[in-house]
């Protein structure tokens, strides 16, 4: 692939490295990171087990390095695409500061002892997991859907929703229905977050040739999408009243906040068509991030709440 690096070579021809180590963080996709660790944390959190604490902080860890890994993954493969976008041009790869084959052997590594380090550590049910995880969001996604289907969030949107099941699976060594409604609550969290992130930075989309929603259906569609998906996603919040793994106390949280994403993605959808400031949109990009946080906090407060006996309503 086609790639602006700035190279630098040693007397023998060989180009030097201009990594540091800043670089290979950044190549970590810290602030997606963070998500992933917090969001296994909660299904990990959630399990009717009590986990063994020092086996609880390396299964996190080990999920941290995978999320990593898939992050350098991407970057490796989409520094053609980054180098063209604004909001991803100053990446280590496409800047130069880190090579191609620095980020592919710095992901392939991180994938191996990240999953290795789970499987042997809590079980194999969740080291095969975050295996697909990371198979799921470097190849199905990254490689495949994101250059070729305006469905590319959706479906690669389940890469990022499987972290909590992964993290349910390192207590448990099984998948539940509990689990699978907080991979759901995410899943469709997923289109509306980027895709209130892809209305208002369609240009750089376009630039690079990636087939977002609003580049090939329009605005119009993607605003009537969004509001579906968000109605979806705030019945999706109550579900874990419903399978009662949480208390009325939780749904009553999730209601508003679900009320919440549906009153702003109502505000995209009524968003006239010239308007290219994109307030609405950026509004809901950020409650998009507050409401998955708030919630699963909730959840976790929830959970500690019956623990200790405080819980309202069962």
């Amino acid at each position: 692939m086609a790639l602006v690096e700035q190279k630098h070579m040693d007397d023998a021809g060989y180009r030097l490295s201009e990594a540091q180590p800043g670089d290979f963080i950044a190549l970590l996709k810290p602030r997606v990171m963070s998500l992933v660790v917090f969001t296994a944390f909660v299904g990990m959190a959630m399990a009717p087990v009590t986990p063994n604490p020092f086996l609880a902080m390396i299964s996190i860890a080990a999920i941290a390095v995978g999320a990593g890994a898939s992050g350098a993954l991407n970057m490796w493969y989409d520094a053609d695409i980054d180098a063209i976008m604004g909001r991803t041009a100053k990446r280590p790869v496409p800047t130069g500061r880190v090579t191609p084959g620095e980020a592919l052997a710095f992901g392939l590594i991180l994938s191996a002892l990240s999953v290795a380090t789970l499987g042997l550590m809590a079980n194999w049910v969740a080291g095969a997991l975050l295996a697909f995880t990371i198979f799921f969001y470097a190849v199905v996604y990254t490689m495949w859907l994101k250059r070729s289907t305006p469905q590319n969030i959706v479906i690669g949107g389940a890469a990022g929703a499987l972290p909590p099941v992964v993290g349910w699976a390192a207590v448990t060594g099984t998948v539940s229905l509990e689990s699978v409604i907080l991979f759901l609550i995410i899943f469709l969290w997923t289109p509306p977050h980027f895709w209130a992130l892809a209305l208002f930075k369609s240009s750089d989309y376009e630039r690079a040739g990636i087939p977002m929603l609003p580049n090939v259906a329009g605005h119009a569609a993607t605003k009537k999408q969004i509001f579906i998906y968000a109605i979806l996603l705030a019945a999706s919040g109550v579900l874990p009243v419903w399978a009662g793994f949480a208390s009325l106390a939780y749904g009553a949280v999730a209601v508003m906040l679900g009320a919440g994403f549906v009153w702003y993605s109502w505000s995209v959808f009524t968003m006239p068509e010239d308007d290219q400031a994109m307030k609405p949109a950026k509004a809901l990009f950020g409650y998009s991030l507050l409401y998955l946080f708030i919630l699963f906090t909730a959840l976790l407060a929830d959970r500690l709440a019956a623990s200790l006996g405080l819980a309202f309503g069962g």
